[in-house]
């Protein structure tokens, strides 16, 4: 998947450069965006190979989006990035769309693992 064009969606600018900057130099193509709102109008005019999407966000939260996307029945594969990490959270996430659900914090070389 090296290479991928990836759709980050993540509020605070901190970890979204820090994510960012890994991928990039591991080979990917990352957007980010900091709000679920523009990911929604992104995705709808843009192909992406890789949704990865806070939940914390302001406005329409990142759960809100998966449900969307999924509802819109779009493919994308999803993976929740996230603060909220308890057993609850993940289920929830894994049970609204999400493919796949990492913590915060996390190890970059588990995300891209992932």
């Amino acid at each position: 998947m090296i290479g991928a064009r990836l759709l980050m969606v993540e509020d605070e600018e901190r970890i979204a450069r820090f994510v960012a900057e890994g991928l990039l130099e591991s080979g990917y193509q990352v957007v980010c965006l900091p709000d679920a709102e523009r990911a929604r109008d992104v995705l709808a005019r843009e192909a992406f190979d890789l949704l990865i999407l806070d939940l914390l966000l302001p406005g329409m939260s990142g759960m809100e989006l998966c449900r969307l996307v999924r509802g819109q029945g779009l493919e994308i594969p999803i993976l929740v990035l996230t603060a909220l990490d308890s057993v609850e959270d993940r289920v929830d996430g894994l049970r609204n769309g999400a493919d796949d659900y990492l913590g915060k914090p996390f190890r970059f070389e588990e995300l891209l693992a992932r």
